[in-house]
């Protein structure tokens, strides 16, 4: 596998500037998070202490917010490879911003139910595939291959800032004015995300460049060359393997973490808020250590210690009584779960697209995500019905034995033998090096931008 040397900069040398583009990104996709880390507070308290929902109820919350992956994932890919990303944020942030008024609004009105809560999560869930997928694939088009890994890092750490302060701001705004009216601000957060998405530069689309010239083909055929991609680069195909596995994992526990801690647990919409905002935070401090942590041990190293933590720290919610002793263990256990998470997130994607051509980007990346977060709302189905049947501690244990999985999966793969970054993608019509061969002696030598 042809690797780039870890980098040595020299005292004193200052970082190379990501570009005001990139800055745009990131602030405006670090709103829309805040906005979400909100309603993630909002949502659970709002169905769970005001509607009196039941664990099948909140599992199925949860299965009706994912499965718009699971139908949508490989379509947005084609999209997205297809027109302009630019304009793909800004519309999709336009409409995410409509669709959560509308929980307010039925509350002021009083015809806020389940029944809405449902509608408003499955819209907003086909919204935000579109969306993500675009605000991934646009990442390498913003910045200089030789600094993907570095734009990665600061976006995991802007976002854990994002999501440590939006919990904060969720859990003061929900006991100021209740669960219903904070999702004005999960709305303004939206709008805020589109301004900033309007005044990015317009990036380059590689995806046409290549394609220019040549019929554009049916978008399943396109989707297919997604999919294939994948099943035949034998790191990207490992990697979204332990990452499906773990989606699995999240999906079964996930669905009923904030239940659990509300009933179970007794912990309040402050417990909640307060455990998911140390949690954020944890994610803040692994995605800014993550390029030195690679650069110390490489990525292989890296991403099996990052995905053997997470059930290790899941291990402690199985065992937890309500008490305030007992929430501060789990924040603690949460922030080095997301800590490891970040170190492991931002490193396994730097990975894929360093290796995968530019034409391809956002089918490989929504091919991941089809099998990853597809598999969640089949997943917090599964968790709710272990729920009803043996309870929410049994459903959560399933969870965390099936997080162990993906720790096997690398083990045995050329992931975790990866001693430094990949190459950068090669340009389109020489497959050797997307396809992980070895290429010979000499091109090891080459400058891999050429």
């Amino acid at each position: 596998m042809v690797t780039l040397p870890r980098p040595r900069p020299s005292a004193g040398e200052k970082a190379p500037d990501l570009g005001a583009g990139f800055r745009l990104y990131l602030g405006g996709e670090s709103a829309g998070l805040v906005g979400t880390s909100v309603h993630l507070v909002a949502l659970p308290a709002l169905s769970v202490l005001e509607l009196d929902a039941t664990a099948g109820q909140a599992a199925l919350l949860a299965s009706l917010a994912h499965l718009p992956t699971f139908l949508l994932a490989l379509p947005a890919g084609g999209i997205v490879d297809r027109y302009a990303k630019r304009a793909l944020l800004v519309g999709t942030d336009l409409a995410g911003a409509v669709v959560v008024a509308v929980v307010p609004v039925a509350a002021l009105t009083g015809v806020l139910s389940m029944p809405v809560l449902y509608a408003v999560a499955l819209i907003l869930g086909a919204v935000t595939v579109l969306h993500q997928a675009a605000a991934i694939a646009i990442v390498p088009e913003l910045v200089q291959p030789a600094l993907l890994h570095r734009a990665n890092a600061q976006v995991g750490a802007a976002f854990g800032a994002a999501d440590t302060a939006g919990t904060y701001l969720g859990t003061a705004v929900v006991a100021a004015v209740g669960a219903a009216k904070a999702f004005w601000l999960d709305a303004l957060s939206y709008l805020v995300s589109a301004w900033c998405a309007a005044r990015i530069p317009e990036p380059g689309r590689p995806a046409a460049a290549a394609g220019e010239g040549r019929p554009r083909r049916r978008l399943a055929g396109e989707i297919g060359e997604g999919v294939a991609y994948t099943a035949r680069t034998p790191l990207v195909r490992d990697l979204v393997l332990a990452l499906t596995l773990t989606g699995v994992g999240v999906g079964v526990s996930g669905a009923l973490f904030a239940y659990y801690l509300l009933t179970a647990l007794e912990a309040g919409p402050t417990g909640l808020g307060i455990v998911m905002g140390v949690s954020g935070a944890g994610a803040l401090v692994g995605a800014l250590a993550a390029p030195r942590i690679v650069a110390r041990f490489g990525p292989g190293p890296t991403l099996l210690a990052g995905f053997a933590t997470c059930p290790v720290a899941g291990v402690p919610l199985l065992f937890a009584r309500p008490g305030p002793g007992w929430l501060a263990v789990l924040a603690a256990a949460g922030g080095l779960q997301l800590a490891a998470a970040a170190v492991a997130g931002t490193t396994q994607r730097s990975v894929r697209q360093q290796i995968c051509p530019p034409p391809l980007q956002a089918r490989a990346q929504q091919t991941s995500t089809w099998l990853v977060s597809g598999s969640k709302p089949f997943a917090a189905l599964a968790g709710g019905a272990v729920a009803t049947a043996y309870g929410a501690r049994t459903a959560l244990a399933v969870g965390t034995l099936v997080l162990v999985l993906p720790v096997v999966v690398l083990w045995r793969s050329p992931v975790s033998r990866l001693t430094a970054m990949p190459v950068p993608a090669p340009p389109p019509g020489d497959c050797a090096l997307a396809r992980g061969d070895r290429p010979p002696p000499a091109a090891t030598e080459a400058d891999p931008h050429t």
